[in-house]
């Protein structure tokens, strides 16, 4: 039985959608042709987060449905509003997040008329999102919005668009929320063919040197448990993408650690010398495979996907299984096949011992490494980290310690600077009872900082550490091992004279007047305190634990900028394009 046809104006309608599919929290920003939409929610239970920036809350809204599964729903106005969503609505759709953006447009009679802040929102997303909708009578809404919340979600997850022009939601119509979704063609595959799991079984039995390369694919569907069940009782050692992180705890003694360009040596070199790969809902991303006709060359592979279209797009497959990942390693786990491997066991072994996951240790400094071990070590492994995107990014990977699934929040595939501060406020929005933390770098912090901001105003309890180094360090670190260390425009900060920034030839550069004496430029502390957010500043690697513990105590948002220099590289490093053979290490 449907409702009650009810009358109500476009935005009322909208925002009762949002209601009835359970949405808690909305990162919105509003402007002329969305001010209808935030009237209809200042009526309503939705908490509405405003971001300092629509880039911010897009990001925000990405963070929040990666800390939970859930859909995050981000909204802003036309023209402008609209664009500063593009960079997350990519983030979302290149790392398969489930999110909702919906954005004001002109008056439907209007559109393509050029007329102040109209965009075409649905042509500008089409290649970044999984389905779009253009509103164009009120009463459709019901279904839009359940077919775009169910869109999000199932199958390979991923973004949708929802633009309604500003006449649509001041349209008075009848409704029925009781609308049914219409997808006849939207057609999802999930159960695996028997046939298909006795063919990876078969595989496994003949295999001598099995390897299990997972990916996001495994916390996407919330597989991790079935995945830790399926190497324990098969005996099979596990590797991990980047967003693949906490799919199994790194304590496990199955657990090689994550591979690719900034992975460990063991975990790339069990991955392309095994005979068997069986590659769970990831992607051969090039980050993981370098030049893929060198990857895993001698394997057979078995690639599980709940997309078809990844299948032999970027690496031949043996066996192809279009399936649901989850359901497919249940039914693996059901008769499962357990050998000794002892030789490939011995093997991997002996690459833990001979090339670890480790840095040269100094004592006269602070290095990023050590940040990561000594937050590791206070916070008990416990927190959820959020990173920026550079450096610090796969520091903050390699060196804290991961236990649980959606514990490491990336920007994996888009590799987005300014990712950071605004995912952990989403995070931490949806996580309350969590501690969040968001790792940056200077260059990544500051694409984003205003949204200290929105920390502050809604009381969002994000700790934050800035590996402060006054350099954009990954680009840098390329231009030392490949571009015979001549700078590029990669300087940010102090670099000249007294500048204190170590392993940085300050006589030979030219950056004008930047320098401003020994403290790192900019002061991040004033810059928080002017926001009303603590703030500490350390440069001293005996004050660094004391000042851990200072930012953990601390009740509300905290920043912590840690003067590190710029000096470490991250390593390990496959150079682009190579192979693990290539593999740099110091």
């Amino acid at each position: 039985m449907s409702e009650k046809l009810e009358t109500m104006r476009g935005n009322e309608i909208a925002i009762r959608c949002l209601e009835k599919l359970g949405v808690e929290t909305v990162f919105a920003y509003p402007g002329g042709t969305a001010i209808e939409l935030h009237q209809a929610l200042s009526r309503s239970s939705i908490r509405v987060i405003l971001p300092r920036h629509e880039q911010g809350g897009a990001f925000a809204a990405g963070g929040y449905a990666r800390a939970t599964g859930r859909v995050g729903v981000a909204m802003a106005t036309s023209g402008p509003g609209a664009t500063n969503l593009i960079t997350g609505i990519a983030d979302a759709y290149l790392d398969s997040v489930p999110t909702v953006f919906i954005t004001g447009q002109v008056a439907s009679t209007l559109i393509g008329k050029n007329v102040f802040q109209e965009t075409d929102m649905i042509g500008m997303t089409r290649p970044i999102v999984k389905h779009s909708y253009l509103v164009m009578d009120a009463a459709d809404m019901p279904r839009i919005f359940k077919e775009a919340f169910f869109l999000a979600q199932s199958g390979r997850p991923g973004p949708v668009v929802i633009d309604i022009p500003k006449n649509i939601q001041q349209q008075t119509v009848e409704v029925d929320f009781d609308s049914a979704m219409d997808l006849d063609n939207y057609i999802l595959t999930d159960d695996p063919a028997d046939s298909d799991i006795e063919a990876i079984r078969a595989m496994i039995e003949k295999a001598e040197k099995p390897c299990i390369y997972a990916g996001g694919g495994i916390i996407m569907a919330e597989a991790a448990d079935e995945l830790v069940k399926f190497a324990e009782s098969y005996n099979i050692p596990v590797t991990t993408t980047l967003m693949g992180v906490g799919a199994i705890s790194d304590d496990h003694k199955l657990s090689l650690s994550w591979l690719g360009m900034h992975g460990t040596y063991y975990a790339n070199y069990a991955a392309n010398e095994c005979d068997l790969l069986l590659c769970l809902g990831a992607r051969f991303d090039d980050r993981v495979t370098g030049n893929p006709q060198n990857f895993a060359k001698y394997a057979k592979i078995v690639h599980v996907d709940i997309d078809d279209s990844e299948i032999n797009k970027n690496k031949f497959a043996d066996l192809g299984v279009v399936a649901d990942v989850k359901k497919t390693l249940v039914k693996l786990n059901e008769k499962p096949i357990y050998k000794e491997y002892s030789n490939w066991f011995k093997q991997i072994n002996e690459w833990k011992t001979s090339f670890p996951k480790t840095y040269k240790k100094k004592s006269d400094r602070i290095q990023p490494q050590y940040v990561m071990e000594t937050l590791a070590r206070l916070t008990d492994g416990e927190a959820i980290i959020v990173p920026g995107v550079g450096q610090h990014q796969m520091w903050a990977a390699q060196y804290y310690k991961y236990s649980f699934p959606r514990q490491l929040l990336t920007s994996g595939g888009l590799g987005s600077m300014g990712f950071g501060l605004p995912a952990a406020m989403g995070a931490k929005a949806a996580r309350p009872d969590k501690l969040v933390i968001n790792i940056d770098g200077d260059g990544s912090f500051q694409m984003n900082i205003q949204e200290l901001g929105t920390l502050k105003i809604e009381e969002l309890d994000v700790k934050m550490i800035i590996l402060n180094n006054q350099h954009l360090g990954m680009v840098c670190q390329w231009e030392d091992r490949f571009y015979n260390h001549n700078r590029g425009n990669t300087v940010l900060g102090n670099c000249k004279g007294s500048c204190g920034v170590k392993g940085h030839d300050c006589n030979n550069c030219d950056h004008g007047d930047v320098c401003i004496g020994e403290r790192t430029y900019p002061d991040f502390v004033k810059i928080a305190e002017g926001y009303g957010v603590k703030a500490l500043y350390v440069d001293k690697i005996e004050d660094l634990e004391e000042a851990i513990k200072t930012m953990l105590a601390t009740p509300g948002p905290f920043l912590l900028d840690v003067n590190t220099g710029y000096e470490e590289h991250v390593l390990p490093m496959i150079p682009p394009g190579k192979d693990y053979k290539s593999i740099i290490l110091e």
